[in-house]
């Protein structure tokens, strides 16, 4: 390492220890409302209680939040077919993200918080461990934490990764400290062509496009078939449900204004109250917030609006919805069951500026997609699904609004594009056993 390199790391090594009291007051805060936040805290910082050491060769897999982990769900699965007797060691963190973890330890797997990144925290980490390889999901890059396993002998690898543009114009600011942090992977496994590029542009050593592990997804069978017999029981009443799903926070006042601007082109007279715009767009509304500690705040801005609300977890263990203007979706780990009761659902964090949320659940699921302007997270997903004809791509909430309503009253053309979704999450599959691969002959090469 380069003396610059390691005086800019010494740097940022300080900045991050001094932070450390201020993580422990953010922790304090979001385990107010989050109450996972607070468990095992310690362990943020290295600190993994007394007794003898837990052995070595894990396999450790680091996934920072929910939607990192579901993604290695699918990773583990393809691995312990791979490697049977494969003993996980599961890192997160977020609490949804640990929460989702829980689901998948079998007997011998550990489960902990990710180190805080200073040297100490890293090394006390990988000392307790040693793990056999590291497994990165997606986009977490730490220089400490790529630093303390290559000084150990660690194989620490980026799979599933993915760099939008906006990302990679923010590293190349702290180039002196992304790039040698990025460089020091053992391997980087990307989603398509151009996370590649602009990967390799930051240094790292990209061996394989691989495409999305979110296609080799198999949703819950019991959920989808009690949402498609739902979505069915809906159309027949001349009702079918548009989902907005994942919603993130301003996009809930952005759907109802949209809402309450609706004018089907056979309307009559304009509508006068908050259950005349309801009635008037001749579609149930289920919305699905994306963090669970919103659910009471959603359900009160709609009421605010002046419609009435039936919470999923008043429906009882049938999922037989009661009627009201908007269902709300205030259930975890049923997201095939809202993409299965969706004739078409609006994307979720794809009409503010935040990227979007996971679209290929949502094809996986046969529901077809109108997504807004931002969807820099899973841009290649977007531009695939669109080409497909499986998602359709709008500027403003108004015409997601006017596209999905249009779509959802329009049977037979419903019918051809959820065919085209199913088609379009089916020909992307096959990242989970290539990756499972490649760690593989990692693994035989360093051993």
């Amino acid at each position: 390492m380069s003396l610059l390199h390691a005086t800019v790391r010494w740097l940022y090594s300080a900045v991050v220890w001094a932070m450390q009291p201020l993580l422990r007051r953010k922790l304090a805060r979001r385990g107010v409302q989050e109450p996972g936040y607070l468990e095992a805290i310690e362990e943020r910082f290295g600190d993994y209680g007394a007794g003898s050491a837990p052995g070595q060769g894990w396999v450790w897999v680091h996934a920072v939040s929910m939607g990192e982990t579901r993604a290695a769900a699918i990773l583990v699965r393809a691995l312990r077919r791979q490697m049977p007797g494969m003993r996980l060691l599961l890192t997160h963190g977020t609490a949804t993200g640990r929460a989702e973890g829980k689901a998948l330890l079998q007997p011998g797997d550990m489960q902990v918080w990710q180190p805080w990144d200073t040297p100490a925290a890293v090394g006390r980490f990988l000392a307790r461990f040693r793990p056999a390889i590291g497994i990165l999901m997606e986009t977490e890059v730490w220089p400490n934490l790529v630093a303390g396993c290559r000084a150990q002998g660690v194989p620490l690898v980026l799979a599933n990764a993915r760099l939008n543009a906006h990302s990679l114009r923010k590293a190349e600011r702290v180039g002196w400290l992304a790039r040698p942090a990025f460089g020091g992977l053992a391997a980087v496994w990307a989603q398509s062509q151009a996370d590649a590029d602009r990967l390799r542009q930051l240094g790292a050593p990209v061996q394989g496009i691989f495409g999305n592990l979110k296609f080799d997804a198999t949703p819950d069978a019991a959920l989808l078939a009690r949402g498609h017999a739902l979505r069915e029981r809906c159309a027949a009443a001349g009702r079918p449900v548009v989902l907005l799903a994942s919603a993130r926070e301003g996009e809930e006042a952005q759907w109802l204004a949209a809402l309450k601007q609706f004018r089907p082109s056979a309307a009559g007279n304009p509508p006068q109250d908050a259950s005349d715009f309801i009635a008037n767009s001749r579609v149930q509304w289920l919305i699905v917030p994306r963090h669970p500690q919103r659910f009471d705040e959603v359900e009160a801005l709609v009421r605010q609006h002046g419609f009435s609300v039936s919470r999923r977890s008043a429906w009882g263990p049938d999922a037989a919805p009661q009627a009201a203007d908007v269902w709300l979706g205030d259930s975890m780990g049923e997201m095939p069951l809202y993409y299965g009761l969706g004739s078409v659902a609006l994307l979720g964090g794809s009409f503010a500026p935040l990227g979007g949320q996971n679209l290929i659940e949502a094809a996986a699921c046969g529901c077809p997609v109108v997504m807004g302007p931002s969807v820099f997270n899973f841009q290649e997903a977007a531009t695939l699904a669109e080409q497909a004809g499986a998602a359709f791509a709008v500027d403003s909430m108004a015409q997601g609004v006017q596209q999905a309503v249009a779509l959802a009253q329009d049977a037979a053309r419903g019918a051809q594009v959820r065919a085209a979704a199913e088609q379009f999450a089916a020909a992307h599959r096959g990242a989970a056993d290539r990756t499972a691969q490649a760690v593989q002959a990692l693994l035989a090469r360093h051993t």
